[in-house]
């Protein structure tokens, strides 16, 4: 399989202020940005709170279990969408006057995801009167029906797709409802939450019942921001307003501690930080907890108001991390081992298969999900990995690319092989499901048969976007700073990435994988320091040399106060 490179069309794109640099204006319209008015990331460029549906009945519901004798327990996923989410809503009823909120996570490997009948039994020994899902709750009919037998009321908030039954709970607030006409469907579950929150603030303050000076809820998006960026929603223009002020809260020093105690161990500058930041070093140690632990210490950290307190459970969730990465590691040298006759690991003339399943008895059910994206990257293909769920089941993970809806490619499988399938949920690009081991392998061929379906005979598998080439006078620091400065950039509002030709002078192999090189422009024109992470990963690659084409992104390199260009390589390819 050989990558093919395809450049974004930019189109006409007028309105813009002299000020903003011009390879900013051609990545901006090549994103189908066409003016700086588009590009406003004031928070009164937010979609109305009042058009999500739901959200009033969700102010009402709460409202009756703001009183003594009422008691509030929040129960949410395990990962930092879900982390973020529960912060949120605790932070939020605990500060305007509820009289009791409590957080319930679900440790994955013992109760599985979402609001199950078991969590309710765990729940309900704090004698809740009403649970609120975060992150979970569409796909929970049981969990909610054994809630509302035992008299407790359920608001769902949740961002997940919806199944063909829905649970019965009082209120659902879900921008991906059937009939939704909310103008965006790709809020995270801490998105959800706070549109929540917002109309719940109005509420409180139009009926005076809380005092005057108690924060709103924007006091809280510095959490919106880590965990919209961290489930890898799409950046559309609703969820660009919400990270971008979050990340400005953050810079500014007024976020939780939990987050400036991650910031600190993660040796990040609060004050350069971006939305990469938040995805490549905060939110792995804080989803370590809920892989391999339980995420009420990820919580436990972000709620946290003493600093010592902060430092010492992000020191634990630092140390998770540590561990998450070697068993990572481990997991992600036997699948590539497992796949070297796929893709482009492969031999002339072995088949290609378009959707890939792998199995390790000895894996990790909590790290399976980065093993697929791991494998993913390197195939190109979706990829479902799965492990022991400790209960005679296999747990899968998913991973997929852009033109394969994984979880609708399992509610095909599931329609036409009923049974083969136990459980599924999740997104167009992740998915998690549930299935019999002896049903392992036909469920892998129907797992690439669906995924070859979708992506039929022009497969864009091997397509790599980039935004062209830059011309010598524009690969500079200057530059660079532009690109940084003009995010957030994330899924869907993709970091700008380049290509063109260079010679590579030298290289030093760093680590055993990474490739630190010196390469200078094609025609001689300039000479640049470059570097591209994992590109030894697979034993048989090499060290390249002479004349490549590169795939890269401009990285501004800050070293004991001196900030310097270096391009980070993402693809060497022939040239």
């Amino acid at each position: 399989m050989t990558l093919r490179i395809e450049r974004r069309a930019t189109g006409a794109a007028g309105g813009w202020g002299e000020s903003l640099h011009p390879v900013l204006r051609r990545v901006y319209a090549a994103r189908g940005v066409r003016s700086e008015e588009e590009l406003s990331l004031a928070l009164s460029r937010l979609l109305p709170v009042g058009t999500l549906e739901g959200v009033e009945a969700a102010v009402e519901l709460l409202l009756a279990h703001r009183a003594p004798g009422r008691k509030v327990l929040v129960v949410g996923d395990f990962d930092a969408d879900g982390a973020t989410s529960s912060v949120l809503i605790v932070r939020a009823l605990r500060a305007w006057g509820f009289a009791a909120v409590d957080f319930l996570v679900p440790n994955r490997f013992e109760f599985g995801y979402g609001l199950t009948p078991e969590i309710v039994a765990l729940g309900a020994e704090r004698a809740p009167t009403l649970i609120v899902t975060v992150d979970n709750g569409v796909a929970s009919i049981a969990g909610v029906a054994a809630a509302r037998e035992r008299g407790i009321d359920v608001l769902v908030t949740d961002h997940h797709l919806p199944g063909a039954e829905l649970p019965a709970a009082n209120v659902m607030v879900n921008p991906n409802l059937a009939g939704s006409r909310f103008g965006s469907r790709a809020l995270a579950g801490v998105g959800v939450a706070f549109y929540v929150m917002v109309a719940l603030k109005r509420a409180l303050d139009a009926a005076g019942l809380v005092a005057r000076g108690a924060p709103s809820a924007a006091e809280w998006l510095d959490l919106v921001a880590l965990g919209t960026v961290a489930d890898v929603v799409p950046l559309d223009a609703n969820n660009r307003v919400l990270v971008a002020q979050g990340l400005a809260r953050i810079r500014a020093g007024r976020c939780v501690a939990g987050i400036r105690a991650l910031l600190e161990i993660a040796q990040r500058e609060r004050a350069d930080l971006t939305a990469g930041d938040l995805g490549f070093a905060i939110a792995p140690r804080l989803n370590a907890a809920g892989r391999l632990d339980d995420m009420s210490i990820g919580i436990r950290c972000l709620l946290a108001d003493s600093e010592a307190e902060a430092r010492s459970l992000a020191a634990r969730l630092d140390q998770l991390n540590a561990e998450r990465r070697a068993i990572e590691a481990q997991m992600q040298a036997q699948a590539l081992a497992a796949v070297r006759h796929l893709g482009p690991l492969a031999t002339p003339g072995a088949r290609q298969r378009a959707g890939v399943c792998l199995y390790d008895a000895s894996w990790h059910q909590g790290v399976v999900g980065l093993v697929a994206s791991r494998v993913k990257e390197r195939l190109r293909r979706p990829v479902v990995a799965f492990a022991n769920g400790g209960d005679g089941s296999l747990r899968g993970s998913a991973r997929s690319i852009a033109g394969v809806h994984v979880r609708d490619v399992f509610e095909n499988i599931s329609a036409r092989n009923p049974g083969l399938i136990v459980r599924f949920g999740g997104h167009a690009m992740a998915a998690g499901l549930t299935l019999d081991p002896a049903r392992l392998d036909a469920f892998a061929a129907a797992f690439d048969a669906e995924v070859a379906a979708w992506l039929g005979a022009n497969a864009d598998a091997d397509r790599l976007d980039t935004d062209g080439e830059l011309a010598a006078d524009d690969i500079c620091l200057a530059t660079a700073e532009a690109l940084r400065g003009g995010g957030p950039w994330g899924a869907a509002f993709p970091e700008p990435m380049f290509d063109g030709r260079f010679r590579i002078e030298r290289t030093r192999v760093l680590g055993g994988k990474h490739v630190k090189m010196w390469v200078e422009l094609a025609g001689g024109a300039r000479r640049f320091d470059a570097i591209a992470f994992n590109l030894l990963a697979d034993e048989r690659a090499r060290a390249p040399e002479g004349e490549v084409r590169l795939v890269y992104r401009l990285d501004v390199n800050a070293y004991q106060g001196e900030r310097r260009l270096q391009l980070l390589v993402d693809h060497v390819l022939p040239a």
